[in-house]
């Protein structure tokens, strides 16, 4: 396991560089120019040239290069050329209100998407199940906007259930009365593809010929289903997990901005709005690591829930 580990860990190094090089060819050579974008229309070559010499973006690229990789290294992202605020603080700052709604939301969406699949497999083919796969793909078919524009007319206008917007310092009182409603309309779209995906795993192991033993030996079809096709279907299930994950510490654009919660992806919308690069590229490479150690800790995860799975 520690030889796994090291290698894997190993391994991360020329991936991440990759990236971070890709980020920084992208950003400077293909990107527009940002001192003219803040100096803004009506700025003067000499205030131009001046913003860009405060961003030290008049050095060479090999210099700009250094000083990227230097930040990486110290985790010292510098701070927003829109703001001037430091970009670890505005991580620090966003990311709690990002987490408060995106981490209920993954967990609703699978806690009730593996059940329902589950039951769903269970009576395969019956009316029960066309009913379901009907529902499900109507609620594909809509977009995520009129959840929330039918959602906050209908909870918070016509019934007052919730508010519409706000968000406050604490997060007893977020969680019980600011996310609960981008949270439900989250899960009411999400719940649908998750449950058609999990069904679909779950048929796929119903095939399979230690499937066909069991139920030779006498198994009763719940017991199948619970002893061995859903620990079997667990590893795509926990794969699906796993590339969800990364959005939680991202967070969703449309949920901040309609329901103005002060999180990381209306931060970094903002920031592409206002090609704030230090923003934009902190969060690239900080998504690169995440994703990297969050696949990680998901194929350790597979020897937990498979012992049959050997990590090479």
């Amino acid at each position: 396991m520690a030889a796994y580990l090291l290698r894997r860990l190993w391994q991360m190094v020329p991936t991440l560089l990759g990236v971070v090089t890709l980020v920084f060819v992208l950003f400077k050579f293909f990107g527009g120019d940002p001192a003219e974008i803040l100096g803004g229309l009506n700025a003067t070559p000499e205030q131009v040239e001046a913003i860009r010499e405060q961003l030290g973006l008049n050095q060479p690229w090999w210099v700009q290069l250094g000083i990227f990789l230097k930040q990486i290294a110290t985790f010292d992202w510098g701070r927003s050329w829109a703001t001037q605020e430091s970009v670890a603080h505005l991580f620090a700052t966003r990311l709690p209100a990002t987490l408060t709604v995106m981490g209920p939301i993954l967990l609703i969406d699978t806690l009730l998407a593996v059940p329902i699949a589950l039951g769903v497999a269970y009576v395969r083919g019956s009316l029960t199940d066309r009913a379901l796969m009907v529902i499900t793909t109507v609620a594909l078919s809509i977009s995520f906007l009129v959840y929330v524009i039918v959602g906050q007319y209908v909870f918070a206008f016509q019934l007052g259930w919730f508010p519409v917007q706000g968000w406050s310092d604490s997060t007893l009182t977020n969680l019980l009365r600011y996310a609960p409603l981008p949270v439900l309309l989250a899960v009411m779209v999400g719940v649908a593809p998750q449950t058609r995906l999990y069904r679909s795993f779950f048929l796929d192991e119903l095939g399979q010929d230690y499937v066909r033993t069991a139920r030779a030996k006498g198994l009763g079809e719940r017991r199948v289903l619970f002893r061995h096709v859903l620990r079997n279907a667990m590893i795509p299930i926990l794969t699906n997990v796993g590339l969800a994950l990364p959005g939680i510490f991202v967070g969703s654009f449309l949920i901040e901005v309609f329901f103005s919660i002060p999180g990381l992806g209306r931060e970094v919308l903002l920031a592409v709005n206002r090609s704030d690069y230090p923003v934009i590229q902190a969060v690239t490479v900080y998504l690169a690591m995440l994703t990297m150690l969050i696949n990680l800790g998901t194929d350790l995860l597979y020897k937990a829930v498979d012992p049959r799975v050997v990590l090479k």
